[in-house]
């Protein structure tokens, strides 16, 4: 996949077995947290089955892909180990692996852990870091044939919100977004297995966030199917002034902006809700009026 992304060509991302269209409509990625400590939903799926329920839940409610994280991201938190976190995702994703027919991610940043993952039938590696926290992330990508995400985010998730500084937040994170996907290309990742997201939330201020919301569609040049994640994100409450729990309209109204200014992949919690968002905002998207 070369080129800008375009409405007329056959669009897609080859994830390991999957091969998985999108041209039809934005995708819906449902977001599983396995942590205590997550902003939105920390603590809810910690037990095995909850989580499992859940995942199934957003399934029946129409998730294209299921994203699994057991390492909160959330601004300020404080990492785990690879085996901590490999004890929080083992019981979900060997289920998941064996029984749903969707596309599963996990969301992690260690390739000890994504090697773990993929062999229990993960599709896509979410890496928050853009294949830059661990330098044999991209091996194991690779090897695997898996399908990648490359996120821009300043610094890491405790220090992330202490540095916001951009010359121009927009033409910044594609030009480190760029450098990512030529990186991943030399481990041997194609194209095709490659999404870009430009980190909403990560490092970013609020008015940094709504310049990024607002300046999505030049992401287009650089060629990559386009993920979004401003499910209930800290920028929607300041915006607001709502807690994380009364966030879902505003949450909504950023996530047809995203469809409309071009993303390919929305990340969400609330699954249903947001499902029918996307399809109006795609409907609206393509509606001839001339």
């Amino acid at each position: 996949m070369s080129g800008s992304v375009t409405e007329d060509t056959e669009r897609w991302i080859r994830a390991r077995t999957k091969r998985i269209p999108f041209g039809v409509r934005p995708l819906v990625m449902g977001v599983l947290n396995v942590t205590p400590d997550s902003f939105s939903d920390g603590g809810r799926f910690l037990d095995p089955q909850y989580a499992l329920d859940q995942a199934q839940h957003m399934i029946a409610a129409g998730a294209d892909i299921i994203d699994v994280g057991a390492e909160s991201s959330r601004p300020g938190s404080i990492g785990i180990n690879a085996e901590e976190e490999l004890r929080r995702l083992r019981p979900v994703l060997q289920v998941l692996g064996k029984q749903c027919q969707v596309t599963l991610s996990v969301d992690t940043k260690k390739a000890e852990v994504a090697r773990r993952a993929l062999d229990w039938g993960v599709h896509i590696i979410n890496d928050i870091s853009a294949l830059e926290f661990d330098s044999d992330m991209g091996h194991a990508v690779a090897e695997a044939q898996a399908g990648v995400v490359l996120m821009h985010m300043q610094g890491d998730p405790e220090t992330m919100q202490d540095c916001c500084h951009y010359d121009n937040v927009v033409e910044d994170v594609k030009r480190f977004l760029r450098d990512r996907i030529e990186m991943a290309e030399s481990y041997g990742i194609g194209r095709e297995q490659i999404l870009i997201d430009p980190g909403i939330g990560f490092g970013k201020t609020t008015e940094q966030n709504l310049s990024l919301m607002n300046g999505l569609a030049s992401f287009e040049s650089l060629g990559q199917p386009v993920l979004v994640g401003v499910s209930s994100k800290s920028f929607i409450g300041t915006v607001l002034n709502k807690p994380v729990g009364e966030r879902m309209m505003g949450t909504a109204a950023a996530v047809a902006t995203a469809v409309l200014h071009g993303a390919h992949v929305v990340r969400v919690h609330d699954v249903e809700q947001m499902r029918d968002v996307v399809t109006m905002a795609t409907a609206i998207k393509r509606a001839h009026w001339n």
